[in-house]
């Protein structure tokens, strides 16, 4: 399986209509023979729309926080912290100091975002004398192990929750549509990094065998890519929100940290 590495930056022709762009870059051939979810799972993710209707007839059982953290929450593609509100009020319920990540919607990698959130990592580790827990969701994970990276001594330990970082860019129901928003190939971000190299610090991967939209060995990874990997019963919408993955988040913050 190729390792996820991403080529160096790529400009875009300045003689392109951005709109023909993002168009020709929706419609672009696949490569690759690429391992995605099936149909079905991708359309059982539509299920999770109707989670916040739910919300009011139940309630998750929440114990004291062992291990009181500041958790910086990264949102997945195409949403914005409000989508990861539920999963925080859960981690402040415990004890934990939820941050958001100051961006707004997450439209996909961009150098501007990425220097913007190593400001803001940089303050927060300041303000609270203290390292930080990055929790990214999909995309927002890729961010998390990108910071982690470039900043280890401002992390205690990054979570991911169905993150494709590893294997091919292409694994997974959406790269088309992520091309059209983001207006760059996966494969060709204005970036570059390694997405498969593992952070120099503890790096934990959540991943589901129901997930639609990310293929699971991509989010799974592979050993020497992560630490740990935690196989949870969920969509992919549902690492946000499902009493599973709330619960899941939660004894993975009162664990122990990690021995240097």
């Amino acid at each position: 399986m190729p390792r996820a590495k991403l080529p160096t930056v790529t400009l875009p022709d300045p003689r392109e209509h951005p709109l023909a762009r993002r168009i020709r870059l929706a419609a672009q051939p696949d490569p690759e023979p690429a391992r995605r979810p099936s149909f079905r799972r991708a359309i059982a993710e539509l299920g999770g729309i109707a989670d916040p209707l739910r919300r009011p007839f139940r309630r998750i059982a929440v114990e004291r926080a062992k291990n009181p953290a500041i958790v910086l929450v990264l949102p997945g593609f195409a949403t914005r912290p409000a989508k990861m509100r539920y999963l925080a009020q859960h981690l402040e319920r415990a004890g934990h100091t939820a941050k958001q990540w100051g961006l707004g919607w997450n439209w996909g990698v961009d150098p501007g975002d990425l220097a913007q959130l190593e400001k803001r990592l940089q303050q927060i580790c300041a303000r609270y004398d203290s390292k930080i827990v990055l929790l990214g969701w999909s995309l927002g994970g890729l961010y998390a192990r990108e910071l982690a990276k470039r900043h280890p001594d401002c992390i205690a330990k990054v979570i991911t929750m169905g993150t494709p970082f590893s294997g091919s860019p292409r694994d997974n129901n959406v790269w088309r549509v992520y091309q059209f928003i983001a207006g760059h190939r996966v494969d060709l971000p204005p970036i570059e990094a390694d997405l498969a190299a593992k952070p120099p610090v503890e790096t934990v991967a959540f991943w589901s065998p129901m997930d639609g939209a990310i293929a699971p060995r991509s989010a799974a990874g592979r050993p020497g890519e992560r630490d740990r990997a935690h196989a949870l019963r969920c969509t992919h919408i549902g690492f946000a929100q499902s009493p599973e993955a709330i619960r899941a988040i939660l004894a993975e913050l009162d664990r122990a940290p990690a021995a240097d």
